[in-house]
């Protein structure tokens, strides 16, 4: 998604507003739309056909209620816009399509699991992986910033769920084309819906070989911690739940850490304050909060009413469908004041980039350490970087991701 600097004077009308449009998020100006929506109408109504339509909350107080109240908006009818209208198959098996009090049970061991304690354990391999990294980039030559961050998550979550480094190329380029199926290049010439469905498939296969190579083995990757969770009644989950919920951790990695610092340089370059920061190793951990917080990489979750609930002045009937837009709420002035400049010293930590309530982010202290150290080693290793092309976004209402960012580095001597 662009990340633009609207002013609030665009001409915005919302009647013929499409946000489920993957296009408007790649060359459109959400930004200017939600700002509008704020303004004039922060729970808005998008009819898609006759018989279905959604609300989009904008505000930050909108967005964070629609999140955290599981009781008034359930995740099990589906979490996301391209599941509008249709029975989403996860809901009750994944953890982002169930609700408390199952949630809580299946995220326990899991979040035990990525816990900072644990995390902080593999602060080691993670610096070795984003210095692995760095070391293919030369001095002075143009370079894809955006092909090299691409690489990290799963150089994480693939070390923790025990997958094969081999796999790890495919593996990343098959979860960008299950949140951007529409986007010209991943698209299976068959179309969307035919791309999303061969990824998934591929991706659940390859999970369910790595299940297979586990069990009784005695390891303890993230795999083995699903096979011996026990819930409801001492239940273990069954191997299609174990996969869903590997998918859903692969999937998290890989779609939101590599557009912290895709975004950030974009802004650095931009505003010239790359070596302020570099600069200022006591505001690195402040600095990623803004880059979270900035980048909102997920920008939209989707839930639907359990019952009629008024939000701020709307009333929501039970059923409906409701958009909250996380990119908005974290540009909201009344809780970000002079929310469209990226503030390394803002102290951002109110942001919802991970989420809020019983769904936030399983693996934020894992995100948290990875940013914190790909940052890290950037500043020590590179004094400087400047554009080598336009920035290239992903054709997705889901992912407010950058494709493609050409740059030129400047080795720190």
């Amino acid at each position: 998604m662009r990340l633009t600097h609207p002013s609030g004077t665009e001409p915005v009308d919302l009647s013929a507003v499409d946000l489920i449009d993957p296009v408007l998020h790649a060359k459109g100006d959400p930004h200017a739309i939600w700002l509008a929506m704020r303004t004039h109408e922060p729970v808005h109504w998008q009819q898609v056909r006759p018989g279905l339509g959604f609300w989009s909350a904008t505000t930050y107080d909108d967005v964070a209620t629609v999140l955290r109240d599981h009781t008034a908006f359930t995740s099990e009818h589906g979490t996301l816009l391209n599941l509008l209208g249709c029975k989403d198959p996860a809901g009750g098996r994944q953890l982002p399509a169930t609700d408390p009090p199952r949630h809580t049970r299946m995220r326990s061991p899991i979040q035990r699991a990525l816990n900072s304690r644990v995390v902080s354990a593999h602060r080691g391999p993670i610096r070795d992986e984003v210095r692995r990294l760095f070391a293919t980039v030369a001095d002075g030559e143009p370079f894809d910033f955006a092909e090299l961050t691409g690489q990290l998550p799963m150089a994480v979550m693939g070390t923790l769920l025990g997958l094969d480094r081999e796999t790890w190329p495919h593996l990343t380029f098959l979860t960008t084309q299950a949140v951007a199926p529409d986007d010209p290049e991943y698209s299976r010439p068959e179309g969307g819906q035919a791309t999303l469905d061969r990824a998934h498939r591929e991706l659940f296969a390859a999970l369910h070989e790595a299940i297979a190579r586990r069990e009784g083995g005695g390891t303890t990757d993230l795999v083995d911690v699903l096979i011996a969770t026990g819930i409801e009644d001492g239940e273990p989950l069954r191997v299609g739940e174990i996969v869903a919920n590997c998918y859903s951790l692969l999937l998290g990695a890989n779609v939101t850490t590599p557009h912290v610092p895709n975004a950030a340089m974009i802004e650095l370059m931009a505003g010239g304050t790359y070596a302020d920061w570099a600069g200022h190793p006591e505001l690195l951990a402040g600095g990623v909060e803004e880059a979270l917080r900035w980048s909102s990489p997920a920008s939209h979750f989707l839930r639907y009413a359990t019952h009629d609930v008024r939000l701020g002045e709307t009333t929501i009937q039970k059923g409906e469908a409701v958009a909250a837009w996380i990119g908005s709420a974290n540009r909201d002035a009344t809780v970000f004041p002079d929310p469209y400049t990226f503030d390394i010293r803002r102290g951002a930590g109110r942001h919802l980039s991970l989420g809020v309530g019983p769904h936030y982010c399983l693996g934020h202290a894992l995100v948290r350490l990875t940013l914190e150290e790909f940052f890290a080693e950037l500043f020590t290793r590179f004094a400087d970087f400047r554009p080598a092309g336009e920035p290239e976004h992903l054709h997705s209402n889901f992912i407010a991701g950058v494709k493609h960012l050409p740059v030129v580095a400047t080795v720190r001597r």
